[in-house]
């Protein structure tokens, strides 16, 4: 019986690790595996998918439409020579990606047999700049679209929440949008009962173009949170986007996930402790030359221990 695949796109910051998250945590017993895709060379949204220890697959490093493409067709079929088999699969793409090329890889014959793409869903953050809708990456990403999901709703007023409905329908008149605040959508919607395997065209593979890089940095030791706040204050403005999961010197032994999108940080507590991954890994992402690994590694040295270390990550296609 073929395995059902549902793609999740959207913009970087956008709720699509939330969404996830909510898809397996209402499984109700259906085996759902997940592959996630991290522009970095830490995959910080693997360790947020619940139940990551079985059923999560961890693409990182790269972009699955461009430098994984290889990966992520041999990941696909060896799921599906698992036992059990998984009854659905998601994939969860780097805010980064392209679907139109993901869907170019996807309708490999022999993947497309076994697992065909059922549905293509963006995730648009309601709560972000206006003028993010004009993104050509975003805009590609709402036009691959069979269902939009329209996120952090709560976060804005009902006039601007409508405004972005009306932009996002404009956009794409095809494609059924919804609200998914806190990323609760219906699994009917993205798995049917019957299969609705829409046939798709597979559009020529475009020339990637080099638009963004990520950089990571790392401490063994707890951090401090006022010298972290500190440093988040001077990058922040050159940033699209940084996440990760840290330990403060103010409270020894709790985890933290930052997150960081739109111009806006959050710090929250982040109860699935794992001794292995302790300390600090943070990954920031910006478009090229508009940061330096210097620059991260000068002001990330000012949150406490000497202990911090750095790698950088490539460029990603479109």
């Amino acid at each position: 019986m073929p395995v059902p695949i549902l793609l999740v796109t959207g913009f970087l910051g956008a709720g699509k690790t939330t969404l996830v998250n909510h898809i397996l945590q209402q499984a109700d017993g259906r085996r759902i595996a997940a592959v996630v895709n991290d522009f970095g060379a830490i995959n910080i949204d693997a360790e947020l998918i619940a139940g990551a220890e079985d059923g999560v697959v961890s693409l990182a490093n790269g972009c699955i439409c461009c430098s994984l493409e290889g990966d992520l067709l041999r990941t696909l079929a060896n799921l599906l020579r698992r036992t059990p088999r998984p009854e659905a699969i998601v994939i969860e793409t780097s805010g980064v990606a392209d679907p139109e090329d993901i869907i170019r890889n996807l309708m490999d014959p022999v993947i497309l047999r076994e697992a065909p793409l059922e549905t293509v869903l963006c995730v648009a953050d309601a709560a972000s700049p206006e003028a993010e809708l004009g993104d050509p990456l975003l805009l590609s990403q709402l036009r691959a679209a069979d269902l939009v999901a329209l996120s952090k709703g709560d976060l804005v007023d009902e006039p601007t929440f409508e405004a972005r409905r009306s932009a996002l329908s404009q956009i794409n008149r095809r494609a059924a949008l919804i609200e998914a605040t806190g990323g609760a959508i219906p699994l009917d919607l993205v798995f049917p009962e019957v299969g609705m395997y829409r046939e798709r065209t597979a559009r020529p593979k475009r020339p990637s173009i080099d638009r963004f890089e990520s950089f990571n940095w790392t401490s063994e030791e707890p951090i401090s949170l006022a010298g972290f706040q500190q440093a988040i204050g001077r990058l922040s403005s050159r940033l699209v986007r940084a996440k990760g999961l840290l330990e403060t010197i103010e409270k020894p032994g709790c985890r933290y996930l930052f997150q960081l999108a739109g111009g806006k940080a959050t710090l929250v507590p982040f109860d699935r402790n794992d001794p292995a991954q302790a300390g600090t890994r943070i990954v920031f992402i910006a478009e090229i030359d508009k940061i330096t690994q210097s620059e991260i590694d000068e002001a990330m040295s000012r949150t406490g221990p000497k202990s911090g270390q750095a790698a950088r990550g490539g460029p990603a296609g479109l």
